[in-house]
């Protein structure tokens, strides 16, 4: 199995991406040249992440019967101040919102996503660190950043 995508090139700095049958149009802003049509490109692969955890939580606490009230993902890159200007590392941000019972879970399933099913924060993790914290009914209830910093062998 292969994943294919193709961008058409509209003009100025516009690509149109064809991604399973689904349009996303790349621009750049007006200053270098471009229209701001769409999003430049970088912050996509942040959106993949996102998308590609934020769907393993959703699938597996479904799995077990449970729902969420609420549930966000946000995540950020940290960005090298010299060219090729690169991701040098990645934090996610978990924000669930559901019964007090099910903080477990949520804490269980974000770290089999992250450890185990998500193949893009995989990829990443091969270039870069990726932290995550897990923010529960509005309570931080997990932090891997300060653990990452005491231990960078994890």
């Amino acid at each position: 199995m292969k994943h294919e995508v193709t961008s058409q090139w509209m003009g100025k700095m516009q690509f149109n991406s064809l991604v399973n049958d689904h349009v996303i149009i790349m621009d750049a802003p007006e200053r270098v040249g471009g229209e701001n049509l769409g999003t430049i490109p970088k912050p996509l692969v942040l959106t993949a992440l996102s998308g590609c955890t934020g769907m393993d939580v959703v699938a597996l606490l479904r799995k077990e019967g449970k729902e969420l009230r609420n549930f966000n993902v946000v995540v950020s890159g940290e960005l090298t101040k010299s060219a090729p200007m690169q991701y040098s590392a990645i934090h996610v941000v978990y924000e669930a919102e559901g019964d007090d019972a099910m903080q477990t879970d949520v804490l269980r399933v974000v770290n089999r996503s992250q450890e185990d099913i998500c193949g893009v924060s995989a990829m990443l993790k091969k270039a870069m660190p990726v932290t995550w914290e897990v923010w529960f009914n509005k309570i931080k209830v997990f932090d891997n950043l300060h653990i990452m910093e005491l231990n960078p062998a994890i």
